[in-house]
C-alpha cells in the first residue's frame, strides 16, 4: 500500500516584474497608439467636448485643423509618454495589489479585479493624469485659432499652465481619469471573464481550457467594448481638461460640478458623446494586445533571453 502524500497548501508567491514584460507592454501600447488609437481618440474628445457634433461632424471637425494630421494632435510628446509609462506603472502596481489580496485570502478572479483597478488608479495619478490634460487641452485650444490667433506650441502651452496653476494646472481632471481608469480595468476584466465563460459554454470546452486567439480576441473586446458604459466620466474629464471657453461654466471645476453642468446644458445623451469611437478603441486596442501580442512575445523573449510572464 502506497504511503498517503500530505500536501500542504501552496505557497504564495509574489508575480516578478521583468523588464521584458514592460518592454512587451511598452512596445504594443506604442504601436496601438501611433496607428489608429490616436486618431480614435482625437475624434471621442472632440465629441466629448463639442456635444453638438455628430459623428460625420466630428471627423469633419477634426479634419479641418490639417486634414491627416489633425487626427494625431497631442500624439508627440503626451500620447507617447503616456503609452510608454502606463503599462510599467499598470504591471507593478497591479502585481503588487493582487499578492497583497490574495494574503488576505481574496480569491484569484477577485484579486485580478481588485489588482487591476489598484494599477488604474495609479496610472491615472502617475503618469496618465497630465497627458491626457495635455491632449486634450491641444485637442480643443483650436478655438484660439478659429478666433484669427495662432495657437502656442506644445511645451509653451505646458509652460503657460504650469506657471499659472502648478502641478494642479496640469493633472486638471485627474480624479475623474483615475475613476475612469478603475472601472475601465475592473470591468473590462470582469467582463472579459465573464465572455469567455460564455465562449467555452458554446463551444463545449472544459473550464480552464485555453481558447483559441480569435476567442481571446472575441471575449477581450466584448470586454472592452462593454466597458464603454462608464462614457459619462470620460465626458467629465475632457470637459474639465477643455480650453473651451463659455461663461457660462461653473469656474473651479470638480466632477460632481462637471456632472451637473453637462447634464443641464446637454441631457443623458450628452454624457455619452464619444462612445462610438471609444467602443473602436476599445477593439482596436484589443487586436493589438492578443492578435498582435503572441508575434511581439516572440521577439520580446529572443531580444532579451527572458521568458514573459506577463498576460496581454
Amino acid at each position: 500500500m502506497a504511503d498517503a502524500i500530505a500536501v500542504g497548501p501552496s505557497k504564495l508567491e509574489k508575480k516578478p516584474v521583468k523588464f521584458s514584460n514592460l518592454l512587451l507592454g511598452a512596445g504594443l501600447n506604442m504601436f496601438e497608439v501611433t496607428t489608429l488609437g490616436q486618431p480614435l481618440e482625437v475624434v471621442k474628445t472632440t465629441m466629448a467636448a463639442n456635444r453638438g457634433d455628430s459623428f460625420a461632424g466630428a471627423l469633419s471637425r477634426v479634419w479641418s485643423r490639417g486634414g491627416v494630421l489633425g487626427y494625431y494632435q497631442g500624439l508627440i510628446p503626451w500620447a507617447w509618454i503616456e503609452a510608454s509609462t502606463k503599462g510599467a506603472v499598470l504591471l507593478f502596481v497591479a502585481s503588487e495589489a493582487e499578492y497583497y489580496a490574495k494574503s488576505f485570502g481574496a480569491s484569484d478572479f477577485i484579486s485580478g479585479i481588485g489588482g487591476g483597478m489598484a494599477g488604474g488608479v495609479a496610472q491615472a495619478y502617475a503618469t496618465m493624469g497630465f497627458c491626457t490634460c495635455m491632449k486634450t487641452v491641444e485637442i480643443t485650444q483650436h478655438k484660439i485659432a478659429q478666433a484669427g490667433v495662432k495657437p502656442p506650441s506644445t511645451w509653451a502651452t505646458f509652460m503657460d499652465i504650469y506657471r499659472k496653476e502648478g502641478i494642479r494646472g496640469i493633472n486638471k481632471g485627474v480624479n475623474a481619469v483615475a475613476i475612469r481608469q478603475t472601472t475601465n480595468w475592473g470591468s473590462r476584466f470582469g467582463l472579459s471573464r465573464l465572455a469567455e465563460s460564455g465562449i467555452r459554454k458554446v463551444t463545449g470546452k472544459e473550464e480552464g481550457q485555453k481558447l483559441g486567439s480569435m476567442e481571446k480576441i472575441l471575449a477581450s473586446g466584448l470586454g472592452g467594448g462593454l466597458s464603454a458604459w462608464n462614457q459619462p466620466i470620460e465626458v467629465i474629464r475632457v470637459e474639465m481638461q477643455s480650453k473651451t471657453e463659455d461663461p457660462n461654466r461653473p469656474k473651479n471645476l470638480t466632477v460632481g460640478k462637471t456632472l451637473n453642468y453637462i447634464y443641464s446644458n446637454n441631457g443623458l445623451k450628452g454624457l455619452y458623446r464619444g462612445v462610438t469611437p471609444r467602443i473602436g478603441l476599445g477593439v482596436w486596442q484589443t487586436i493589438c494586445m492578443v492578435a498582435l501580442g503572441d508575434m511581439a512575445k516572440e521577439a520580446v523573449e529572443k531580444l532579451t533571453g527572458d521568458k514573459i510572464t506577463a498576460k496581454h
